[in-house]
């Protein structure tokens, strides 16, 4: 087997996009844990909603066969990204997140957003050499 048949994406876990923001997902599940039990059914289950959306939104994204369509997928993924960043603001100012864990999930969203970002110029892209 060559090399670049070791590299062939054949699963959405095969993306970086995906690893990078399912590390999200087990970084956010894995602080909210210590949250106040009453968040237990709104900013905990938000976060945790929206984290998971990222990557189901990629995956279903790349399971569809049309770039448009998985560009749309794609962009829902970074919807879901974004409203997560306001949510980890929202925790660190009332005061659930301490500075390590702030600093975790900033950076693991920051990495998950720009690897998002070239992710969806790609798709338009080839979407646009395919148009």
């Amino acid at each position: 087997m060559n090399n670049s048949e070791n590299n062939k994406i054949k699963s959405f876990t095969d993306l970086k996009v995906w690893q990078e923001g399912h590390k999200l997902v087990i970084l956010i599940f894995s602080i909210t844990k210590n949250f106040p039990k009453e968040e237990t059914y709104s900013l905990v289950d938000q976060m945790r909603r929206s984290s998971s959306s990222v990557t189901s939104n990629i995956a279903e994204g790349f399971g569809r066969q049309g770039y448009k369509d998985k560009l749309r997928f794609y962009y829902q993924a970074q919807g879901s990204l974004t409203e997560l960043k306001d949510q980890i603001l929202i925790a660190k100012d009332v005061g659930y997140l301490n500075e390590t864990n702030l600093k975790s999930l900033v950076e693991q969203a920051n990495v998950t957003h720009a690897l998002l970002q070239g992710f969806l110029t790609k798709t338009k892209e080839f979407l646009n050499h395919t148009s």
